[in-house]
């Protein structure tokens, strides 16, 4: 592993902690979003292949209130993801001077990619895998058997080994998704204003969301769009798939270069 490091980067909220691996410096970074219940470290492998199949820099990195960067001290809103995109992230990027990275998010860390592009912050490519634009009632049936294992397996001892307060990860997003009010949550407006090339990646079966999350991405995106769609793998592709996801964002990262 080039250059690894491990970091502890002080942002507004407190500190998180970052893995950096060091790369080509002509190209642009890479910076992995996790997903809702994700972390730093919970993307195992994934940073090393990608660091290793692109020759870049990659950043991963855990929100406050995951793995081991400290809690959030802030109530977590419908707009919790817009405050990551347009507040957190900004800030993360100027602190460690990574200028128009390429950002790659998993679920709830690809629509902060989305948000954070849409808005008009300068990136130079998005890879979006299990994204979320608009709030599915398989998104909510997903969440609730979700909700049903926390409360009923050792799943909160299993998550202790990888965020700080389990319980405090797992309430603060599965509440807020099984709100009344979330429920009309929708960004396909900042999808519209997105200059960067796409790629999305989802499997069929993702129990989280249907195919139509990337088919809403492909209509409302105004420049270019490219889809990786696998017949099985769940909501973590690139977990249940490595090789051919990594494949396919190499491709993509060489022709968006």
């Amino acid at each position: 592993m080039t250059g690894y490091r491990e970091l502890t980067v002080e942002l507004d909220g407190g500190s998180v902690e970052v893995l950096a691996w060091s790369g080509d410096a002509s190209l642009a970074p890479v910076v992995l979003l996790h997903e809702g219940l994700g972390s730093a470290r919970l993307w195992r492998s994934f940073p090393v292949d990608v660091h290793k199949g692109t020759r870049r820099t990659v950043i991963a990195w855990s929100r406050h209130g995951y793995g081991f960067s400290e809690p959030t001290t802030r109530s977590r809103t419908v707009g919790y993801m817009h405050d990551e995109a347009l507040v957190v992230l900004p800030s993360l990027l100027e602190h460690l001077s990574l200028d128009d990275p390429v950002l790659v998010g998993h679920s709830d860390g690809a629509s902060i990619a989305l948000l954070h592009a849409g808005s008009g912050h300068p990136v130079s490519a998005i890879v979006a895998i299990a994204p979320h634009v608009v709030v599915e009632d398989r998104s909510l049936v997903g969440i609730r058997a979700a909700r049903e294992r926390f409360d009923t397996t050792d799943l909160v001892k299993r998550m202790g080994r990888h965020h700080r307060d389990p319980v405090a990860t797992f309430r603060g997003w599965n509440d807020i998704w099984l709100s009344e009010e979330f429920r009309a949550w929708n960004i396909e407006e900042f999808v519209e204003h997105i200059t960067a090339p796409v790629l999305a990646i989802q499997a069929a079966d993702d129990e989280y969301g249907t195919l139509e999350q990337i088919s809403r991405i492909k209509a409302r995106l105004p420049g270019r769009y490219e889809e990786l769609v696998l017949s099985s793998g769940g909501h973590a592709p690139h977990a249940s798939h490595p090789q051919v996801v990594l494949d396919s964002i190499v491709a993509f990262l060489e022709d968006s270069a």
